[in-house]
């Protein structure tokens, strides 16, 4: 099974609130968003948004130019019918963030929770921080979440790469200035707990 298929799956056998990284209200990315002190009509992008309620909290804010990217359609649909007549003024984009068509030097800021840990393939991570730099305007914000060292080794039933925030920023480069780094302890729906790492990175010019 590929890795659209995989997910798709997922949505299409669980409820948006029955998957391991749901989270109520997605705090600590939020709080992250807001300190980046960009205007609230300039370009976010949320890569792997599936059904996260990252997007409602956004447009309660404010925000209005969100790009919402997600390999499953289903997951999407799911934060399309809950936004409602909202969702028309936000872009949904189904595809794979390392191959996607994205504008160049357009984002002002790259939310990334739980998608960069599933590629465990060297040359996929090299496309991805290849996109960011092509799709990141200079000095945009970029904020990456995944599974800490001591977090989870797999995830859905899918191998996962674990970082710290130095691994985690050397898959980037020094294009990439390392503002700061936290981690946060994820409380799964079944009440179990799983260690993220989270950095905050600033992109600067070649």
């Amino acid at each position: 099974m590929d890795n659209k298929a995989h997910w798709s799956k997922i949505y299409q056998t669980k409820g948006a609130d029955q998957v391991s990284w749901y989270q109520v209200n997605p705090a600590l990315s939020l709080h992250m968003i807001q300190q980046t002190g960009i205007a609230l009509d300039e370009p976010i992008m949320d890569v792997g948004a599936g059904a996260s309620t990252l997007v409602d909290h956004l447009v309660n804010l404010g925000y209005q130019n969100l790009t919402l990217l997600d390999l499953s359609a289903e997951a999407l649909q799911v934060a399309q019918m809950r936004l409602g007549e909202k969702a028309r003024a936000l872009t949904w984009l189904e595809g794979d963030v390392t191959t996607a068509s994205l504008p160049e030097h357009h984002y002002a800021v790259w939310h990334d929770r739980a998608v960069f840990h599933f590629l465990t393939d060297p040359h996929a991570r090299q496309q991805y921080v290849q996109q960011v730099a092509r799709s990141v305007r200079v000095g945009g914000h970029i904020i990456i979440a995944t599974f800490a060292l001591d977090g989870p080794e797999k995830c859905s039933g899918l191998d996962v790469v674990r970082y710290d925030p130095q691994s985690l920023h050397a898959e980037f480069g020094a294009q990439f200035k390392l503002i700061r780094d936290t981690k946060e302890a994820h409380h799964t729906p079944w009440g179990t707990e799983q260690q993220f790492v989270y950095c905050y990175c600033r992109i600067e010019g070649a």
